[in-house]
């Protein structure tokens, strides 16, 4: 077919537009140059390639390993935008890596073009490059910002956070609402299926260029520590930097670990009674946790323990491997590790270093009340500090986290010793990472780390530009297997699994703009639903070779004789009646035995006629009711006392007679069961007087069985009548039939399992409307142009549609955002003052460490409003969680009331001292539950339906941002 003849107009219009085509692929390439020139290293294959992806016009995925330097991509992409005279935004999985970045890009394109956006403060947000963590574009997309407007590039740091079970699905919802020409950069840790995430980028975005390193630039060596001892953990014939499967383990280091466990046992924690003290007070925090040698309170019963961590940090100095990051896992791990430290006298800092490290504490000291210095411990924090050493987990009060971080990443302080929130994207300079232990508390158990968990912690040793090499050190300790480390560290195995589920606020927000249909062929595209219908490609597989087994089994089952399905149907329905009616009998006959035992009176005189309970027995009580009929209590010729009942006489006993039981008989006294057993055998021997042979009493059918005998009579006529019958072949058409039928039933089975991968994120997403039709903030009848509220150009949609509740929960980001709208619609927190309503605010965001599940006990004594409050948010969580439950749905989680007293002291000025010295909560964790409380109350203060409330709300943010807790993180 020959293309249509083009007017002038529109063959200049072609021109011009190749023209700019040129233009500006000339230009990219140019950019490309001067951006590659500007950098102090030469860019590494990967990282030129994913740049020039990028510059063509292509959304990039790079993954790579940590520290393999992939942020350049990001790097390129903001200077592409500047260059474009376009927007950039640089999102983050969390508000510390997002301080970074804001920093390093001002450093480099100068703060008046960056600007940081991290949900609790705003810095130049309507810059050209805007930091952001993920939410915040999220929200952004949703509320239509004009801040979008221009955006040309947006950089998805540590992409592979959308595994994240609680936060994930944000990532995805990015990706699919994302403007389709804001090129995207994908930055990702080495997955293992980074593959498949590029076609689902490429399905959903349109063509993505996957770029996949797995060279580390900085190697990194693995080792063990046994004692005080650094060992290579393979042998010197293997590739360190690449081991292969099945490396070989040092023999040096299988040598060491013998010899320690020959050695004496009793532990390396040190010596005499008051090392065995010190490891008491320590809890046990230096052991491997969940090993089958350790008691329940956290002791060793012997065997080699993991050294001290003084012990280990002094060999690394005196190897040259720090600065270390030390992973413990468990926070009170972690400063009960700085105090050992400083109790043993190690110093790494320099004179130098001191006054530098002192500015910084001065600097924090002056953000700090002067009140609330002793409360958050700073003074034994400013200890550490100065000595090189330094803890880091989420307990700890943000200031105090920016300060290790930023005297870390300087050369400053030279171990930290960390659980898991140092192990996520921020830059440290770590020459070592060590290891406790391969076992971690994941809230409700002791589970060993991945692989990929490995990777991700060992990664954060050996920087790009700043290390030469890496060291991983695994402390050993009995039950510590080299070959299982080696296993860990040699597997790149880390898939990217999608956590994506639809939400109640997503389903409001796609709604508003968008049909049900429409919204749930969205959701159809998601991560989640890709990675199910890949699954569905074996399944569906199987289902094939069914259905081909199927048709050959179908050939063979076939009899020219008759139908051979209904000579099977037959006989399987006589194999039922036939058990039908043996159930009848046995029936019968229990009930025939429960009779007849509840019939025995004392002195009766029974043969149990089978069973190792056979034999003659007197009576002695008779039975009383149970769960398994009446038990009779029964004296045996050979003097012992028992109960019988079913188990014991399955088929009734035998009545021959009665004798007679002395008045006042115990069956306690032996004499008196020797003498009533002699009467017994006596009687026997001289024939019983007024007995009776007679067994159980024959019982006829009740109705019900003689119905199903006549059926199964007519059953077996119809079954010797049936021509398949006298088939000579029969047995083998039967043979196949039954082949047939279980496969057919494995079949539908697999039909089943197809169905619900291929649709689960839209029934899901239908599951979640039931949820808002039932309590009002979706409506089925058609809408009218006002109930759009004005926000879309577009025309309302028709059909399921969201009502005027359901445009304010799209406001309503909290996790709990159902049951914090269920909560406001109540009105029950309309009057509140400011400070109750800080307090109140705390059950939507609030979940205590550890793995309680019991339910919380509604707190007392808080003043009428606010105990109502609380009762309310508690009782609407029960709600929502019984409608999730009834759908179908996973809980949102459960309403705990546990910091609202805290909170309350707090809005109406109490001191940190005060408030923390009412319970176990960590000045940390009450900063950030408080800076969560905050981000509710900037919600209700936009989204509440009730003026007076949104007011309230204002108002109580500036209650709650005093303190430590209204501190800047930048």
């Amino acid at each position: 077919m020959t293309s249509p003849e083009l007017s002038p107009a529109e063959r200049y219009a072609a021109f011009a537009a190749r023209n700019e085509r040129l233009r500006a692929a000339r230009a990219t390439q140019d950019d490309l140059e001067s951006f590659v020139r500007r950098q102090e290293f030469t860019l590494d294959d990967f990282q030129l390639t994913a740049c020039e992806h990028l510059a063509g016009g292509q959304d990039v995925l790079v993954a790579a390993p940590t520290g393999a330097g992939k942020t350049i991509v990001g790097e390129f992409a903001v200077h592409l935008a500047l260059a474009t005279g376009r927007k950039a935004f640089y999102t983050t999985p969390i508000k510390a890596l997002s301080n970074q970045k804001y920093l390093e890009l001002s450093a480099v394109h100068g703060a008046d073009r960056v600007g940081l956006l991290t949900g609790d403060q705003t810095i130049n947000g309507e810059a050209d490059v805007v930091v952001m963590t993920t939410e915040v574009l999220r929200n952004m997309i949703y509320a239509r910002s004009a801040t979008l407007d221009g955006l040309g590039y947006v950089v998805m740091d540590e992409v592979h956070y959308l595994a994240d079970a609680a936060r994930g699905g944000v990532w995805e919802e990015v990706i699919l609402l994302l403007a389709p020409d804001a090129r995207l950069v994908s930055l990702s840790a080495t997955v293992s299926n980074a593959e498949e995430f590029g076609r689902w980028l490429t399905e959903v975005r349109g063509p993505t260029a996957v770029v996949v390193s797995e060279r580390r630039p900085v190697p990194l060596w693995q080792q063990m520590m046994v004692r005080k001892d650094l060992f290579g953990l393979y042998a010197a014939s293997v590739d360190a930097t690449d081991p292969g499967h099945d490396p070989r383990i040092n023999p040096d280091l299988l040598e060491a670990i013998r010899r320690a466990e020959r050695a004496d046992t009793s532990g390396y924690h040190g010596h005499g009674p008051r090392a065995r003290g010190a490891a008491r007070r320590d809890g046990g925090r230096g052991r491997n946790p969940g090993r089958g040698r350790s008691t329940r309170h956290g002791r060793d019963r012997g065997g080699v323990r993991t050294p001290r961590r003084d012990t280990v940090v002094t060999a690394l100095d005196a190897d040259g491997l720090l600065p270390a990051i030390y992973f413990i896992f468990s926070r009170a791990g972690c400063e009960a590790a700085v105090d050992q430290v400083l109790a043993s006298g190690v110093r790494f800092t320099t004179p130098t270093e001191r006054d530098l490290i002192a500015e910084t504490l001065h600097e924090i000291s002056m953000r700090i009340p002067g009140e609330d210095l002793a409360a958050v411990g700073f003074t034994s924090f400013a200890q550490a500090l100065t000595r090189g050493v330094a803890a880091h987990h989420a307990g700890m009060l943000p200031v105090f986290k920016e300060a290790v971080e930023q005297l870390f990443a300087a050369g400053l302080i030279k171990v930290v010793f960390a659980t898991e929130t140092l192990a996520l994207g921020i830059n440290m300079p770590a020459r070592s990472v060590v290891l406790e232990s391969l076992v971690k508390w994941d809230g409700r158990a002791h589970t060993a780390i991945t692989p990929g968990e490995y990777t991700q912690l060992t990664g954060r040793a050996g920087r790009r530009g700043i290390n030469v090499e890496g060291h991983a050190v695994v402390l050993y300790a009995s039950g510590v297997d080299p070959e299982a480390v080696a296993g860990l560290a040699s597997r790149r195995t880390y898939p990217l699994r999608s956590s994506f589920r639809p939400t109640y606020n997503m389903a409001v927000n796609l709604l508003t703009t968008r049909s049900r249909e429409q919204v749930r062929e969205l959701l159809e595209q998601s991560f989640a639903q890709f990675q199910a219908d890949a699954g569905v490609v074996h399944l569906a597989r199987q289902l094939h070779k069914h259905e081909e087994a199927i048709a050959g089994y179908t050939a063979s089952a076939a009899c020219d004789q008759g139908d051979i399905g209904e000579y099977l149907a037959l006989r399987a329905r006589i194999t039922a009646l036939e058990s039908a009616e043996q159930k009848d009998r046995s029936a019968g006959r229990r009930r025939a035995v429960t009779d007849q035992l509840a019939s025995l009176r004392p002195g009766d005189v029974i043969e149990i006629p089978r069973g190792r309970r056979a034999g003659w027995a007197v009576v002695l009580a008779a039975g009383t009711p149970g769960l398994d009929g009446p038990r009779p209590e029964v004296l045996g010729e050979d003097r012992t006392v028992r109960q019988i009942g079913h188990a014991e006489a399955p088929h009734g006993v035998r009545v021959a007679g009665r004798v007679r039981i002395p008045q006042g008989f115990s069956a306690r006294d032996p004499r008196q069961r020797r003498d009533l057993a002699s009467s017994l055998r006596n009687a026997l021997a001289e024939g019983l007087p007024g007995g009776s042979t007679a067994m159980l009493p024959e019982t006829g059918p009740s109705s019900s069985a003689q119905e199903r005998a006549d059926e199964l009579a007519q059953a077996r006529r119809r079954l010797r009548a049936h021509p398949v019958h006298g088939c000579a072949d029969r047995e083998d058409h039967l043979r196949w039939a039954r082949r047939l039928e279980t496969l057919e039933a494995e079949r539908e089975k697999l039909v089943r399992r197809i169905a619900s991968r291929t649709t689960s994120i839209a029934r899901d997403f239908d599951r979640v409307c039931e949820v808002l039709l039932t309590l009002g903030y979706l409506a089925q009848e058609e809408t009218t142009s006002t109930e759009n509220d004005g926000e879309s150009g577009a025309e309302p949609p028709t059909g399921t549609h969201v009502t005027a509740a359901g445009r304010w929960l799209r406001r309503l980001y909290a996790e709990r955002d159902l049951v914090l709208a269920q909560t406001l619609r109540s009105g029950h927190w309309d009057h509140l003052d400011p400070a109750e309503l800080a307090a109140a605010a705390t059950t939507i965001v609030y979940s205590p460490r550890g793995d309680d599940d019991d339910r919380p006990a509604v707190p007392r004594g808080l003043g009428p409003r606010l105990d109502l409050a609380v009762a309310t948010a508690m009782s609407r969580g029960d709600e929502v969680a019984d409608l999730e439950r009834q759908v179908g749905l996973s809980s949102s989680g459960q309403v705990h009331p546990g910091l609202v007293r805290t909170m309350l002291e707090w809005a109406r000025g109490g001191s940190l001292a005060d408030v923390l010295s009412g319970g176990d909560l960590l000045a940390g964790d009450f900063v950030r539950w408080a800076r969560q409380v905050l981000d509710v109350l900037d919600q209700i203060a936009i989204a509440a339906p009730e003026a007076g409330l949104r007011g309230r709300a204002r108002d109580a943010i500036d209650l709650v941002r005093r303190g430590v807790v209204g501190q800047d993180l930048v």
